[in-house]
């Protein structure tokens, strides 16, 4: 079989790069967004998040594997994968909207209702993207081929991103708008005024700024507090509250915003959840599975284990993933805190994570052309140090430094996001490795690997910010304690990510698979020079079909 049969149409790559589109809806709402929500709108203690989510994310190992080797095992007319993917789409939306949906307990079972649908999550996670992400390493057999999907798989990915993280804060101040009234009366210093309002309704976490971010309110009547370009509180119905508001021109009571955190949160990852459904739905559709394990492979998921904890290249991706993870899971999850209380414009958070998504589609497609001429390992150890370096700068920006900021975020990121693409294509080829050297093939067992990595070092991560921030006694509904934790989120976006991507390079100079051994793999196991000891892998059917 020519290398031009090995080709997927575009049809069925981007169809398959909508799949990861959906996952990001769910994993970068999730890691970018669900902590402040913990913390700031359901009022959850930041360490208690971070034991939560390391918990939650604790027992995927188990989840991911055994979702490997039930899709291994699976047998239907769509394949081995994609009826996984099919039956797991409507219950990965439902759960995303629920855990995004605040029932009014008290704090104890504020914890538990966390914990429950956190874990649900984590699961519903697993049983789609573990068959997601094997459904690549059979939809060709070329290992150049996957590297290509995998550009376009991750191009869908940071779409899935920039989409709720560019969409989700504008979504919440437009659903969370609880129609307040609202009176302005200018004082006589320059740009100040009084503003008087009262709501409807009652508002648990209600947050007050103007809609130009440039004003800073302070309570009338409280002569402790200090001045901010947003104050979150807790909103009686029909009660009049009052504020100071300074450094705004001209200001009505049309320039001033009062909204719902939690109905805003919630309506908002309603939307996202359709919108995470129908990609799915359309991944299934699109895509087709075509490489088979070899006819006379017989089950035995002791062979399996045996094959994969001696699979030296699955052992370095486990931990090089882990890592990696962990990195990129840092840097979401602190970015919203560090636009909303250091920057103090969360508008501008959503901006910059579309900058952000933009400059990951660029990394992602330029993974193509960089790991043929560099291979996949060494490019993989050059981003990872590249990333690194220039995220360190962040230590040296000011609050109004946006430029800066905004071109070291888009450097850092255009690298970082090689990772993932890299990761998932060589997963891939460790499954190849496998088969190679063993005569046996178990995909879904290998790319769990990858569910895994991505799940439990976002737990990591989680467990890192949450003990950064509790160290510096953060506490979101709390102005003055917010302040005194910003040496803290500052650390968070700057050094502590630059360390770990600094020993993840050192761990990924330990993969031994280079660019030379898998076109020798690949030849025997696709081509004409079969190794005497293997099976030829079964490709179903031409992929041009």
């Amino acid at each position: 079989m020519s290398s031009s049969q090995h080709k997927l149409k575009l049809s069925e790559k981007l169809g398959y790069a909508l799949g990861d589109g959906a996952a990001n809806i769910a994993w970068r709402g999730v890691s970018t967004f669900l902590f402040i929500f913990y913390t700031d709108v359901y009022g959850l203690d930041p360490a208690a998040v971070g034991l939560l989510m390391l918990v939650a994310r604790s027992g995927d190992g188990i989840s991911d594997i055994f979702m490997g080797i039930l899709g291994d095992r699976t047998k239907s007319k769509h394949g081995r994968f994609r009826p996984r993917i099919l039956w797991s789409a409507i219950p990965l939306g439902l759960i995303l909207a629920l855990l995004f949906t605040t029932p009014d307990l008290n704090d104890g079972g504020k914890l538990i209702y966390a914990y429950i649908t956190y874990i649900l999550f984590t699961l519903i996670y697993t049983a789609n993207n573990v068959p997601y992400g094997a459904l690549m390493a059979v939809m060709t057999p070329s290992h150049e081929e996957r590297a290509v999907v995998g550009s376009y798989r991750m191009a869908g990915a940071f779409v899935g991103g920039m989409v709720v993280q560019g969409a989700l804060l504008a979504l919440v101040l437009q659903f969370g708008n609880v129609s307040p009234v609202i009176h302005v009366e200018p004082l006589e210093q320059e740009n100040t005024y009084k503003v008087t309002l009262a709501a409807p309704v009652d508002v648990a976490s209600a947050s007050i700024k103007t809609k130009s971010g440039v004003g800073k309110l302070v309570w009338e009547n409280k002569a402790d507090s200090e001045s901010s370009k947003r104050i979150s509180f807790a909103l009686e119905a029909n009660k009049e509250y009052s504020f100071i508001v300074s450094n705004e021109v001209d200001l009505t009571a049309d320039g001033i915003s009062l909204i719902n955190q939690k109905q805003g949160y919630q309506y908002s990852m309603y939307f996202m959840s359709l919108l995470l459904v129908i990609f799915i739905l359309i991944t299934f559709i699109t895509t087709k599975e075509r490489v088979e394990p070899p006819k006379d492979q017989k089950s035995d998921l002791t062979k399996d284990f045996k094959d994969l904890i001696t699979n030296k290249p699955w052992l370095v991706l486990l931990g090089v993933g882990l890592l990696f993870n962990i990195y990129n899971s840092v840097k979401q999850g602190i970015t919203v805190i560090y636009f909303v209380h250091y920057i103090q414009d969360e508008l501008l958070a959503g901006t910059y994570l579309v900058a952000l998504a933009v400059a990951s589609i660029a990394g992602a497609i330029a993974v193509a052309v960089l790991s043929k001429k560099l291979g996949k390992k060494k490019l993989f150890m050059y981003a990872l140090i590249f990333s690194g370096a220039v995220n360190t700068l962040f230590m040296f920006c000011a609050p109004n430094d946006i430029v800066a900021i905004f071109a070291i975020g888009i450097i850092s990121e255009f690298a970082s996001a090689m990772f993932p693409t890299l990761f998932f294509a060589m997963l891939g080829d460790a499954a190849d490795y496998s088969q190679w050297k063993n005569g046996r093939r178990a995909t879904g067992l290998v790319y769990s690997a990858g569910s895994f990595a991505t799940k439990f070092g976002g737990g990591l991560a989680a467990v890192i910010i949450g003990f950064v921030l509790s160290y510096y006694q953060y506490d979101g509904q709390n102005e003055q304690a917010i302040e005194a934790a910003i040496p803290g989120v500052i650390m968070l976006m700057s050094w502590i990510p630059a360390v770990i991507a600094i020993i993840t390079a050192g761990v990924m100079y330990f993969y031994p698979l280079g660019q030379e051994q898998m076109d020798e793999i690949s030849a025997d196991l696709h081509g004409n020079n079969l190794a005497p000891n293997m099976s030829k892998p079964t490709i179903t059917n031409n992929v041009n079909d």
